[in-house]
């Protein structure tokens, strides 16, 4: 279940997903994009499909909690995680919905760090330390000094929150 971004997008829409859930995580997955071909480049180990889909789904508990669509809120994560068990996805995917927002707080894999740092870097935002965590689990991914790889990560974090503006307008629905 939910193996590919298009598997992710249908589940979305067999659960009537707003228009505004479906834009926010396209525009989170444009970043998630950048972030894996700048990896890929780099020869980081990630499972980029793990992301795409990761992404699509991580608020799918906005669903039941609407408030939360463009409000504060953290209902929605245990929430998204329930909707995803419950419908037969991975105890892994599942926790994507918890991990997103508590990253600072869980044990999270790589991939997992990536899709909240593309929740944050889509509409322009940079936080360091989420941002340091992912340069230290890359540079011991790929067996070197965090100062080896953290230039090269925070020219693309950087590039990558540079069109945040552009999205944030993009994300407005009429």
């Amino acid at each position: 279940m939910l193996s590919s971004r298009k598997e992710a997008y249908e589940f979305l829409e067999s659960l009537v997903a707003p228009e505004h859930l479906k834009t926010h995580v396209s525009l989170v997955g444009e970043a998630a994009d950048m972030l894996i071909e700048a990896l890929g480049a780099l020869g980081v180990n990630i499972d980029p499909e793990f992301i795409r889909v990761g992404v699509v789904i991580h608020d799918v508990g906005k669903i039941i909690y609407t408030n939360e669509l463009c409000g504060p809120g953290s209902e929605h994560e245990p929430e998204g995680e329930r909707i995803l068990l419950e419908k037969g996805a991975s105890n892994k995917l599942a926790r994507v919905c918890m991990s997103h927002a508590r990253w600072n707080e869980m044990e999270c894999s790589l991939e997992e760090l990536l899709i909240a740092l593309s929740d944050k870097l889509w509409k322009g935002k940079r936080v360091e330390k989420l941002e340091l965590q992912v340069v230290d689990r890359i540079a011991s991914n790929l067996r070197c000094d965090r100062w080896e790889v953290f230039p090269k990560l925070d020219m693309v974090f950087e590039e990558i929150a540079s069109g945040g503006h552009e999205r944030l307008q993009r994300s407005v629905v009429s």
